[in-house]
């Protein structure tokens, strides 16, 4: 049997919210020249650059349908029967539905069913099976279940032992690399997440167009008028050529001097990201503000954003992303009483996203991961697009952030408070550390991206699967 030229990447979730497969896909159909079969569900919208791409396909699987509050009684009859239906939906796909590939690429986790499936259809389709590691399953169940649930140790059985049988692995840091080595006997090699050429710092008419299109979130705070709501592109102003960042003057486009600080957080709104830490850490700021300028005893409405510079700015924090805590704590935020911060949350189209990073002046990660083996790639886009981080610091979050290179870490909300306050004094202009970081990160835009990586890691490893495969 004679090579096909096809390839499929298989994810057990949201296309349009798995960006790194998104990217494999790219960089299979540019840089092998394979048609590739893309299998996940629907929901968000891919980049443009996926969707438009004549080589790539898109097969949506329909999904375990959102059942109504069930008794507790049915409850686990339900939570059994999911797996069976992922299981038998996502079997008929590989192994009927699109044409047969060279090598299958699956992302995990999920671990259960999707590695079980893809390892069957592998088999039946004389394919190789190739997995990318993000992170490991079992991690993941643990969060909810507990270390010690015999449901863990099962689902961790069944991921190490379907590991075992790829023909090939991905993973995203040397820490997992040396795990699944030493604990699981399984040869990876390290294919860092690199942001592709879309991720990059935007243009004053970028900058200046993305504030237009997303005012009407901008201007609509939660609750009561706040310290960005309240300023003079408030609701009430719908001039076009205003906005509480930029102003356009004719042709010309400028950064206002008394603009917020843009600071940007993506969240998939998850146990394994405390976004109360970043609540914490706004509340903190905002009085110890307040307390430095002595205005403790005036209102938000008193404080005059339009009338002179201060030395420490507005912070205004835009959200991205969906997931289940997000309503948990929209409400929070509703209750707090802040002067000087203010916060949205928002999902934003992926080509919009990027832009958003590269519009903003600094970025927040929350995540922890369950395993303490994985990195946010939410860095590394913000990194590519020039936008220094404040990440939570964990056991490999340095293979990624280099300490008061480009970007900072912290352990708690006071420590983050303490970040924003140095970072932010005399913001826009005399930001010096914020600006040294910036720098950094500038001369690296252009040099590491997605596509040269790949070439370099992922594109021999999937070769040579494929090769050895059909002798």
């Amino acid at each position: 049997m004679g090579k096909r030229g096809r390839a499929a990447v298989v994810v057990l979730g949201d296309i349009g919210r798995s960006p790194r497969m998104q990217y494999h896909a790219l960089s299979l159909a540019r840089q092998t020249f394979l048609e590739v079969d893309i299998v996940a569900y629907g929901g968000s919208e891919p980049h443009i650059s996926v969707l438009e791409h004549q080589s790539i396909h898109i097969h949506k699987m329909p999904q375990w349908p959102t059942l109504p509050r069930l008794p507790e009684l049915l409850r686990p009859l339900f939570l059994m029967l999911k797996p069976i239906f992922q299981f038998f939906v996502l079997l008929w796909y590989l192994c009927v539905k699109i044409p047969v590939p060279d090598v299958f690429i699956v992302q995990n986790p999920p671990s259960v069913p999707t590695l079980v499936v893809v390892k069957f259809a592998s088999w039946l389709r004389h394919s190789a099976f190739i997995i990318d590691w993000h992170n490991f399953g079992y991690t993941l169940l643990a969060l909810s279940l507990g270390r010690s649930s015999l449901f863990v140790a099962i689902y961790r059985w069944i991921e190490k032992g379907c590991g075992k049988m790829a023909h090939g692995s991905l993973c995203v840091t040397k820490a997992m690399q040396h795990e699944l080595s030493q604990n699981w006997g399984i040869k990876a090699t390290v294919l860092y997440d690199q942001p592709p050429e879309f991720f990059r710092p935007a243009s004053l008419e970028e900058k200046h167009s993305l504030f237009c299109r997303i005012s009407k979130h901008i201007n609509e705070p939660y609750g009561r008028r706040d310290c960005v709501s309240n300023g003079s592109a408030g609701p009430q102003n719908n001039d076009p050529s205003v906005t509480p960042f930029t102003t356009k003057v004719g042709t010309d486009i400028s950064l206002k001097q008394n603009r917020p600080a843009l600071v940007v957080s993506s969240t998939s709104w998850t146990p394994d990201e405390d976004f109360g830490i970043l609540l914490e850490a706004a509340l903190m700021y905002d009085r110890r503000v307040a307390a430095l300028l002595g205005e403790d005893d005036k209102t938000g409405d008193e404080i005059g954003w339009d009338e002179k510079q201060f030395a420490y700015p507005r912070l205004l924090f835009i959200i991205t992303g969906k997931g289940p805590q997000k309503e948990k704590y929209e409400k929070k935020i509703r209750k707090l009483n802040l002067k000087r911060v203010a916060f949205r949350t928002m999902w934003l189209s992926a080509e919009d996203y990027p832009l958003l990073l590269g519009s903003a002046d600094l970025g927040v990660c929350l995540h922890t991961s369950s395993s303490g083996l994985d990195l946010p790639m939410k860095v590394v886009d913000m990194f590519g697009c020039g936008l220094p981080v404040c990440a939570v610091s964990y056991s490999c979050i340095k293979e990624l952030v280099d300490v008061e290179k480009n970007g900072l870490l912290f352990s708690s909300s006071s420590e983050l408070a303490d970040e924003l306050m140095m970072l932010f004094e005399g913001f826009p202009e005399k930001c010096n550390a914020l600006k040294s970081m910036r720098s950094n990160l500038m001369e690296r835009v252009s040099s590491v991206r997605w596509a040269t990586t790949w070439e370099e890691h992922a594109k021999p490893l999937i070769t040579e699967v494929i090769a050895e495969n059909y002798t």
